[in-house]
């Protein structure tokens, strides 16, 4: 296990660390102390390291990542996994606005609750949230999956495109073009999956939840209309 203290080295030679690690050594585990909710810890790592840090983060924790395991044992400040692309994120704690925003792949868990426009914009990514989201989440959502073990605020998947939403508590209100659908066979062995994976097993059964996706009325382009362009 590799030690990082953050408040004896600083963050670019941190990051800078973590990059050189590509490829170039089987030292893969680390640990990162005294963050006092720094900006943009471990954003960019391309490689499969499995990352620990310990306390609160500021915005864009582990933005872009690719590859790696980053757990977060504290709460997380905006943007925690913006863009990422593989690998997987997992906050202990809660997350601010924003929590996987565009991400395109990977896995982000958040033990604790998301605040507003968690998802927005995702294009593939798997998110697992234990508690409840804020709202506005899924704004715009294009792939992926979005799972809430608690409440959703208002707007849910405004604007959604065919990212897939499964909500266990309540929903305060649905954004536009987003709908409740219905949940056949298919869609609970995902949310199983998904579930084990985000470490949410005994927490959840599939049975508990509501699938949400998009009506398809906001398309520009309508298959059904195709001989019409």
């Amino acid at each position: 296990m590799q030690t990082f203290d953050l408040a004896a080295r600083g963050l670019r030679e941190l990051n800078q660390t973590l990059h050189a690690v590509k490829g170039t050594t089987n030292q893969t585990a680390w640990e990162i102390i005294n963050t006092k909710g720094s900006h943009a810890i471990a954003v960019g790592v391309d490689a499969p390291l499995d990352i620990t840090v310990h306390g609160t983060t500021g915005y864009y924790c582990a933005g872009m990542n690719k590859q790696a395991t980053i757990r977060i044992k504290g709460h997380a400040g905006p943007g925690v996994a913006e863009n990422m692309m593989s690998g997987a994120v997992i906050v202990d704690g809660n997350a601010s606005q924003y929590a996987g925003a565009t991400g395109r792949g990977g896995l982000l868990v958040i033990k604790g609750n998301a605040s507003s426009r968690c998802g927005v914009s995702m294009k593939g990514i798997d998110i697992v949230v234990h508690g409840n989201i804020g709202h506005m989440s899924a704004f715009m959502a294009q792939s992926g999956s979005l799972v809430v073990l608690g409440d959703a605020g208002d707007a849910l998947g405004d604007s959604l495109y065919e990212a897939r939403l499964f909500v266990r508590g309540k929903v305060k209100s649905l954004g536009s073009d987003c709908i409740e659908k219905e949940m056949r066979p298919e869609h609970l062995e995902l949310l199983e999956d998904l579930l084990r994976r985000g470490e949410a097993t005994g927490k959840a059964r599939p049975e508990e939840f509501r699938r949400y996706g998009s009506a398809r009325q906001l398309y520009n382009f309508n298959i059904d209309n195709a001989s019409a362009y």
